[in-house]
């Protein structure tokens, strides 16, 4: 019967993994910090809309009281 977890005994064997490990924790990295980039400039952008909106809103309110 095969064992469910292998340990080569050259520890060379390890090293392919531990690249392998590293890359997708580098990916993995600058993926989250494209994401949060991303939505913090679409935050902005949703601000500066909401901003524009109500000052037309204002704008039409007070065309509409006379002022």
């Amino acid at each position: 019967m095969m064992e469910f977890l292998y340990f080569p005994d050259d520890p060379t064997e390890y090293i392919p993994a531990a690249i392998a490990m590293i890359i997708c924790i580098l990916v993995a990295y600058f993926v989250f910090r494209y994401i949060k980039n991303y939505s913090r400039n679409q935050e902005q952008k949703m601000k500066h809309f909401e901003e524009e909106v109500m000052r037309k809103l204002e704008k039409e309110d007070n065309d509409r009281t006379g002022r």
